[in-house]
């Protein structure tokens, strides 16, 4: 076996063609993923239908904007009569999210033979679900079939939310208000299980941990600024703590081997 075959064999996930990676990447969508977005999405056109809003609106803003939070943003800012640019500034705030996770996963996917433009265009499928499927399955597999394997899936929940949200639109009224409203929750807590199940870091582990702990207290202090300042005190401290635990492990390790 030559070396470029051992090197291949050793992925975790290979498909060995553009097309079949494509496929991949929509068969991994095609279960959990799916599952907890599109009941979230289900609340989301449950709670389109309350507002009095058309069922276009809840399938164009969702493929339009693909980011949950800022679409629940928006029609409550609607509601409450505010401003096209107050909501336009608030949705784009809420949004900002995405900046970090396209900077972290465009690196993973990228290949020199797909042009540029694509990623550009590419960059507005990304979800939480793909952007934590990638960064944990994406190292595993051959850097020409990450980009398919990231469309497949993207597009695959893409598609999915918006089918979903014109259901939940028309659902909306066949099961309790609260219960419609509470699917919304699930796809973000899916996030975090999916992010816990991959932790390698015990920077991570606290950060999370301690985000979990302080978030309802900081939130019971203030709810304006309380998830701001759980953020920052739980990731600060699970950085600084990181790196404690890394500078002892080299010194422990210089000690060992001297």
């Amino acid at each position: 076996m030559s070396p470029h075959q051992e090197q291949q064999s050793a992925y975790k996930y290979e498909y060995g063609s553009f097309r079949s990676a494509f496929f991949g990447g929509a068969v991994s969508a095609c279960g959990i993923p799916v599952l907890a977005l599109s009941a979230s999405y289900l609340g989301f056109g449950s709670l389109i239908r309350d507002s009095d809003l058309s069922v276009w609106l809840a399938v164009f803003s969702t493929f339009i904007t693909w980011a949950l939070p800022g679409q629940i943003a928006m029609i409550e800012l609607y509601g409450t009569g505010a401003s096209l640019l107050v909501i336009t500034a608030t949705v784009s705030l809420v949004n900002v999210r995405f900046l970090p996770m396209v900077v972290t996963v465009m690196p993973i996917i990228r290949d020199p033979g797909v042009p540029s433009w694509r990623y550009y265009l590419s960059a507005h499928l990304l979800s939480i679900n793909s952007w934590a499927y990638l960064i944990q399955r994406g190292p595993l597999m051959p850097r020409e079939e990450r980009f398919p394997y990231y469309l497949g899936f993207a597009l695959t929940i893409w598609f999915a939310g918006m089918l979903s949200a014109a259901l939940g639109y028309f659902l909306a009224g066949a099961v309790p208000r609260p219960v419609s409203l509470g699917l919304v929750f699930l796809n973000p807590i899916f996030f975090m299980l999916l992010v816990l199940a991959g932790i390698s870091k015990p920077s991570i582990a606290i950060a999370t941990v301690l985000g979990a702990v302080l978030g309802p207290l900081f939130h019971l202090v203030s709810p304006d600024w309380g998830l701001i300042a759980t953020g920052l005190v739980a990731g600060s401290a699970g950085f600084v703590c990181g790196r404690m635990m890394n500078k002892r492990a080299m010194k422990l390790k210089g000690q060992g081997h001297g």
